[in-house]
């Protein structure tokens, strides 16, 4: 197999690293960036412009029908909703919320995992998300869930918030952060686990270099595999 044929998925709760590692590793090997949770907070802007709240699922999955959500370059890479840059509208705590809310609805999570998988069939591509190994791609040639304890996530959400300028007290990113756990594990679709054939790895103490290096080499084994 050609690395440039890889399909690597990353798995983990909120503020595991997920993306600050799927992101490094897609750029070191020259692959795609998938990151499917952009896709739910996408959602969730259009969903809050539409008057819709955290209980309205299946009108969102309706709404999200006739949606259209891509991505463009940049750094970060930038986000497109119907054609419109939200990338820095996402992103807030607000969004995240009613995001992960909405993504418990299974009416939801046909409709984007079904796009989702469209890219994923083209091979090339790093992914990440809450089912990234388990239903967008459990046929991954690499399957990690990275991991890190409640209070180092919660400080890291806290951290990168921060740097964009936005301001909300430690306990309530923790508070968020937990309650985005509780939903993730808790719904019945497509509930956070890990996966049949996934490597663990816990990454509070290191840094995102060292994770993304402990994956290259898994990314090695399953090139030399075929």
């Amino acid at each position: 197999m050609k690395p440039s044929e890889l399909v690597i998925a990353i798995d983990g709760p909120a503020g595991a690293g997920k993306s600050t590692v799927a992101k490094a590793l897609a750029r070191d090997l020259g692959l795609r960036f998938l990151d499917t949770g952009a896709m739910y907070r996408a959602l969730a802007v259009k969903a809050k412009r539409a008057g819709l709240g955290p209980e309205d699922g299946v009108a969102a999955a309706v709404l999200g029908q006739q949606t259209e959500i891509g991505f463009s370059a940049g750094e970060p890479q930038r986000v497109l909703l119907d054609g419109e840059d939200v990338t820095d509208a996402i992103r807030t705590l607000e969004i995240g919320e009613l995001a992960s809310a909405l993504s418990a609805f299974s009416e939801i999570r046909r409709v984007l995992v079904a796009r989702q998988q469209v890219i994923v069939a083209a091979g090339g591509v790093v992914l990440e998300g809450r089912d990234a190994t388990t239903v967008i791609a459990p046929h991954a040639h690499v399957k990690v869930y990275l991991t890190a304890s409640l209070e180092e996530r919660a400080r890291r959400r806290h951290v990168e918030m921060a740097a964009k300028g936005q301001a909300p007290a430690y306990g309530e990113v923790r508070q968020e952060v937990e309650r985005r756990d509780h939903r993730d594990i808790t719904r019945q679709d497509s509930p956070l686990s890990v996966a049949e054939g996934a490597t663990v790895v816990e990454t509070g103490g290191l840094s995102a270099e060292e994770v993304v290096n402990a994956i290259r080499l898994l990314a090695d084994v399953a090139v030399r595999a075929g």
